[in-house]
């Protein structure tokens, strides 16, 4: 199969992506709980979370213009996908499991799920479900012409919507505790939910199921647009998808501020902020696939392609799976050196100064070593896939 030059590069920023989410995380999550220290860093931190929030599903949109329907039989892909995806995964998880934390409980907690301190690897899971998936939904793929399949993204874009509806539906919800004593909201129930069924009529088609058949669709029966087409397209779907997601941030806070800062609270707390900014909600939705016809647009296959950028692009998964390593000491060494909020050395430039910091520190010395670990002689594939 001829190599999709700008997945490559879609990849790579889709990495630097992540990295930036990480680097705005400390600046409205502070110790155990929420904080915002000023209204300046409730403002820098929804720009730029917001920015690259759709970095997730445009690593599932990836695999999914690459993968599906399946070139090859279940078995084989799947045994394909276990090495590429499990071994590196189940290797990093022991390492995290053992740096971070109680090593005995964690690895004990690791029967059940991953290790919270390591809250990324949640992708890993979700993308081995996709995968499940797809063997399963091939022949349908084979098959499917436009018209079908523009009705079920019809329908999973309408999915997208149900944040909103559960949040006016219920705007201040009850709390609930989980296992780990982290507090959850309750979803105020929908269509079919109740008690005791959580299998409601959208429950098949939302989450990132979209963003699979998104893949689908765009290789199937988009076009390579022009230049003038591709921006009259995605610019306004990318920056209507912005305005949902910093607005809907932004309303939250000050909803729960009261306009005074610094706001501090349990961890449940900014989970209920995110509530606009979540992969499969309306905003990520149209971010997503404006950044993806840009993307679209980056053929580039020359020196630095080939010699810097794929390298990066083929270790990307092993970046997903250990860039926080490294970007937390390098957080915390950024922020003690320059200070944090207006009281930083740059005053309200401090934060975003900070968080650029990060995230290029952070990527360029995550993207070196992986590159480096990747080229070990028959263990390079097994820590980086």
């Amino acid at each position: 199969m001829q190599r999709e030059t700008w997945v490559d590069w879609m990849r790579v920023g889709a990495c630097l992506m992540v990295m930036m989410v990480h680097a705005t995380e400390p600046f409205y999550l502070g110790g155990e709980g929420s904080l915002i220290l000023t209204e300046a860093d409730a403002w820098w931190v929804s720009l730029f979370d917001c920015l690259v929030r759709a970095c997730v599903p445009l690593f599932v949109v990836a695999s999914s213009y690459l993968q599906f329907p399946l070139h090859y039989p279940t078995g084989q892909f799947l045994r394909r996908r276990a090495v590429r995806i499990l071994v590196p995964f189940l290797v990093w998880t022991l390492v995290y499991a053992l740096v971070w934390g109680e090593p005995v409980s964690n690895l004990r907690a690791l029967l059940l799920n991953f290790n919270y301190a390591a809250g990324h690897l949640w992708f890993v899971y979700m993308l081995v479900g996709i995968y499940l998936l797809m063997p399963l939904l091939s022949p349908w793929a084979e098959r499917v012409t436009r018209r079908e399949l523009q009705f079920y993204l019809l329908l999973c874009f309408l999915t997208t919507l149900i944040p909103f509806v559960r949040s006016w539906m219920e705007p201040n919800p009850p709390v609930i505790y989980g296992p780990t004593g982290i507090p959850n909201t309750a979803p105020y129930p929908l269509w079919g939910e109740c008690s005791w069924n959580a299998y409601g009529l959208f429950y098949y088609l939302s989450g990132f199921l979209g963003y699979l058949l998104l893949g689908l669709y765009l290789r199937r029966f988009v076009p390579r647009l022009s230049w003038r087409r591709t921006l009259l397209v995605a610019l306004p779907l990318w920056l209507v998808g912005f305005a949902i997601c910093v607005g809907g941030f932004l309303v939250f806070v000050y909803k729960d501020s009261g306009g005074q800062f610094p706001i501090e609270g349990p961890v449940g707390l900014a989970a209920l902020w995110e509530t606009t900014w979540i992969n499969d909600t309306t905003g990520v939705f149209l971010m997503t696939v404006g950044w993806i016809l840009l993307f679209r647009k980056v053929t580039a296959s020359g020196g630095f392609y080939r010699h810097v950028l794929l390298p990066i692009s083929k270790a990307s998964y092993g970046m997903y799976l250990i860039h926080l390593l490294m970007l937390v000491s390098i957080s915390g060494w950024i922020r003690t050196s320059l200070g944090i909020g207006t009281e930083g050395v740059l005053g309200i430039w401090t934060t975003p100064v900070e968080i650029l910091l990060i995230t290029l520190l952070s990527f360029s010395l995550v993207a070196v070593a992986c590159v480096l670990l990747q080229r070990i002689p028959c263990l390079g594939k097994w820590l980086m896939g």
